[in-house]
């Protein structure tokens, strides 16, 4: 694991299409009409948990093994969209075999409107 600290922030992006949203729908079982079928103005929504997915791609990243993770959902994410999600590390704590931390996230669509934010609690080995 390279070294973190209290503050440090990682980030990650990626733009959901209509492709991940029908994966995801079939993986998950969650077919919802509001997942398969695009709404009024022609737009697929994204599964809440496929959102989720940007957080926890940062957190396999540093190795983070999660014990507790709430997710706040503000507003839907649309195939096409392109979301960007900030983790930041507030508590960092060594013990003998591993390192607790604590982390934050906000997640914002291409117009800046955070769509999901949240926090987690785990581990990483050392």
């Amino acid at each position: 694991m390279t070294v973190m600290k209290v503050g440090d922030r990682l980030s990650w992006e990626r733009t959901f299409t209509e492709e991940d949203i029908r994966l995801f729908a079939s993986v998950s079982g969650d077919e919802g009409a509001h997942h398969t079928s695009p709404d009024e103005a022609g737009r697929l929504m994204a599964h809440g948990l496929l959102t989720a997915t940007l957080p926890t791609k940062i957190g396999g990243d540093i190795n983070f093994i999660a014990r507790d993770m709430h997710f706040h959902f503000h507003r839907p994410v649309f195939a096409g969209d392109t979301v960007r999600c900030e983790v930041t590390i507030v508590e960092l704590e060594e013990a003998e075999q591993f390192y607790q931390l604590k982390s934050t996230w906000s997640c914002r669509n291409q117009h800046g409107k955070e769509v999901m934010s949240g926090e987690a609690t785990g581990v990483v080995r050392k």
